[in-house]
């Protein structure tokens, strides 16, 4: 069986006197594919957090200042979140294997363009064009994983093992850039990427089939550039937000325009003969929630990676690889949690039960961290808090990736995993610009008319982090509530596909 099914979807139903076509059988070599996408997965996600531990070292080498330092982040998380939906289609169009293989190389050598930097300049745009890579590499291993494993039962063992790696990547990519940078140096955290990328192109190529021939690519390219310039102006908007103000010209000319380029896009979807986001993918009242659930999450826990890495290394004196490791509980607990989502009693349960109660877990944990002490012992402040939100976190992406790519039509499918992984992205944009606009208000507060002593400095420092994790324990809560809500009660996560198949698309319960 190919990797990348070509064939038609299910009919929408079958009588006694039509039975239906018969399954596929699975692809023999499939828990191998797995793997290879699980490594891209896992590249294209730490990534986002690889360099923000090696980021001191980066601008002591190449000695640019304070305001410029934030595009080596920002400039991937532009590129990468403006270009989702663009690269899904892609996707879709050019053939999953290939847009796997291409996003692979691309963000290879960029990465190795980085790592050889000798001037700021090119090290920012090395870091867009892995962004452009990613967002052309992200939606194809979501739907190659998507359109590999159709049965339920090895579906949702499939989506535990990528989810796991999907919300435990940052953590882990913590730890890898903090040892790196401490004992390789700040270029071999751009560098690793030619070595994870090596492996998966490798195996992309042995395990992953040419498709069918298929009709000449058509795209849309009215829908592409509003989206892509809409998604442009609202994350740059947003990742400039701090600097800027919320309230300037600036940061509210760009969100304007963003917000109003996406509806235009909207409104042109109803009308392209050839959309590039078939609204039917986001109208599902189950997988749009699903998408919401996966933005909240963003939104949570972005601004936290950032913070808690500041804690750290600033108020605990921790050095870059001290601090990875100490973000180790985190992750693993992701990856217990997610791939054990569909095993025992938790494989019994629902789509809203798994992703209510892991909002309120990652709520409990942010809202522990949201006391945290100076010099307190880190088994007492920190550890708690991270053992919930890393249990919470694996049930929630587990789940919510599960649900909001089931029942996509198969032509569909790398533009379906493009919103998935554009909400995400999005979220995780606004939560960094949030979280650090409210760390900024909460230090400018405490220091207001005052000499700013150091220990008075300090203080006013660990009070702002009490303000970022109390606001991402409030953000999870909400979550929680519209899940709640809007997820049907009686959704199983075996349903949900089930129906999808039989029914065009649409998951059971919506």
């Amino acid at each position: 069986m190919s990797a990348e099914p070509t064939g038609p979807a299910p009919g929408a139903g079958t009588t006694s006197a039509v039975p239906a076509p018969a399954a596929a059988p699975p692809d023999p070599r499939r828990w191998w594919i797995l793997a290879v996408i699980g490594l891209a997965q896992l590249m294209v996600v730490l990534d986002a957090t690889i360099v923000n531990i090696a980021l001191p070292s980066i601008q002591a080498g190449l000695g640019f200042s304070d305001q410029q330092r934030q595009w080596v982040v920002t400039a991937y998380a532009i590129a990468f979140g403006s270009l989702l939906l663009l690269g899904g289609r892609l996707a879709d169009l050019i053939g999953r294997r290939r847009a796997f293989l291409v996003g692979q190389l691309g963000f290879a050598v960029s990465s190795a363009v980085g790592g050889a930097a000798a001037t700021f300049g090119v090290l920012v745009t090395a870091r867009a064009l892995q962004g452009v890579f990613a967002a052309l590499l992200a939606p194809a291993a979501l739907s190659l994983l998507t359109t590999t494993f159709s049965a339920p039962a090895e579906r949702g063992k499939a989506f535990g093992v990528f989810g796991s790696l999907a919300a435990s990547g940052g953590a882990v990519g913590l730890l890898l850039g903090g040892v790196l940078t401490e004992h390789l140096g700040w270029r071999s955290t751009l560098y690793v990427n030619v070595l994870f990328a090596a492996v998966a192109v490798a195996g992309g190529l042995l395990l992953l089939r040419r498709p069918a021939a298929a009709a000449p690519p058509r795209l849309d390219l009215p829908g592409t550039v509003l989206a892509s310039s809409g998604l442009f102006c609202l994350v740059y908007g947003l990742a400039t937000a701090g600097p800027h103000g919320w309230g300037s010209v600036h940061t509210l000319g760009l969100l304007s325009t963003g917000a109003g380029l996406l509806v235009a896009f909207t409104w042109w979807q109803h009308q392209s003969p050839h959309p590039l986001l078939p609204l039917r993918i986001v109208l599902d009242r189950v997988r749009a929630t699903a998408l919401a659930s996966v933005f909240v999450t963003g939104v949570g826990m972005f601004g936290v990676f950032l913070f808690l890495t500041y804690y750290l290394q600033h108020t605990r004196g921790y050095s870059p690889a001290t601090t990875g490791l100490a973000f180790m509980p985190m992750s693993g607990c992701t990856m217990i949690s997610a791939i054990g989502s569909n095993m025992g009693l938790l494989g019994k349960m629902g789509g809203r039960p798994r992703i209510v109660g892991g909002m309120l877990l990652a709520a409990c944990g942010m809202a522990w961290m949201s006391r945290l002490s100076a010099t307190g012992p880190y088994v007492v402040d920190v550890l708690p808090g991270q053992v919930a939100t890393g249990l919470g976190m694996g049930l929630i992406t587990a789940a919510a990736m599960n649900l909001g790519t089931a029942g996509v039509d198969p032509r569909d499918a790398g533009v379906g995993s493009a919103t998935v992984n554009a909400m995400r992205q999005i979220g995780g944009s606004v939560g960094t610009a949030l979280m650090s606009t409210l760390a900024a208000g909460t230090v400018g507060r405490a220091l207001a008319g005052r000499r700013p002593a150091p220990e008075l400095v300090a203080r006013a420092v660990l009070e702002s982090y009490h303000t970022v994790f109390a606001a991402s324990a409030a953000i999870f809560t909400a979550g929680a509530v519209l899940t709640w809500f809007l997820l049907p009660a009686g959704l199983s996560m075996e349903r949900s596909r089930g129906a999808a198949g039989g029914r065009g698309g649409r998951p059971s319960g919506s």
